[in-house]
């Protein structure tokens, strides 16, 4: 008798030889596994908040100011500007303009030119007068403390509610994204939105409430110091072991 010719079988994507644990994958396949493994993994996003903990033990709000008022006057300036540039402008603006009234009633083109240097003035100068006038009308003059409330005043988003109510009063009302937060948390995997409201709600999801305001303040001293925009300097990244971004530069 003929001896039957058998087909060869493929081998598959993933195998093992028995009693070994080391598997031989194809690259698209190991891309994936690692993808599923880590990502929101909450022993990956543990070890993630420890390193930044390990790098920015105590850092807070780079926006100088005395008071929750001027912290809210600064963040709504700080809309497409940097924080040491609005710095530079309020260090003269409040010495001119010392309380919500001071603002409320100020000359429109005046208090335009005033704020310049930080683009966009015309509309901030519109959203820094009705805040202030809403302060004094409906909160004493006072910044309220809840979310709801902050989103009232003109000019107030969430990001703008969730860096006055983190810093000035200490308040977890949610998670501050701006450029640099968003862009980590692409980086990082821990967010594959890119919409700010949605990128909140995924991190407020992974990340504990009582590290919401930390982790905002880590993120974005991270994102200005080492993990930069064009060119992120990886090498000198502590937490370069644990991402697998693809515009790494190690």
């Amino acid at each position: 008798m003929k001896k039957q010719k058998h087909k060869k079988i493929a081998k598959p994507a993933l195998e093992s030889k028995p009693g070994s644990r080391k598997l031989n994958l194809r690259p698209s396949t190991a891309r994936a596994i690692l993808t599923k493994a880590a990502g929101t993994n909450p022993q990956r996003v543990h070890a993630i908040l420890e390193k930044l903990d390990e790098a920015y033990p105590d850092v807070t709000c780079a926006l100088v100011h005395e008071n929750p008022f001027q912290l809210l006057i600064s963040t709504i300036l700080s809309a497409q500007c940097t924080d040491v540039r609005v710095n530079l402008v309020t260090k003269e603006l409040f010495k001119k303009y010392r309380t919500p009234k001071d603002f409320a009633y100020a000359d429109p083109n005046e208090l335009e030119q005033d704020i310049r240097p930080t683009g966009f003035f015309r509309n901030k100068t519109k959203s820094i007068i009705g805040a202030s006038k809403k302060l004094l009308e409906e909160f004493a003059g006072e910044v309220p403390r809840t979310m709801e409330e902050v989103l009232t005043l003109p000019g107030a988003a969430r990001k703008t509610a969730n860096v006055v109510l983190g810093t000035a009063y200490g308040i977890a009302s949610g998670v501050v994204v701006d450029t640099h937060v968003a862009r980590l948390s692409e980086r990082l995997d821990l967010s594959r939105n890119t919409d700010p409201r949605k990128i909140e709600q995924d991190l407020m999801k992974i990340i504990p409430r009582e590290k919401w305001i930390l982790f905002s303040h880590q993120l974005i001293w991270h994102g200005r110091k080492i993990c930069q925009a064009r060119k992120p300097r990886c090498a000198e990244c502590n937490l370069e072991r644990l991402c697998y971004s693809s515009d790494k530069t190690v």
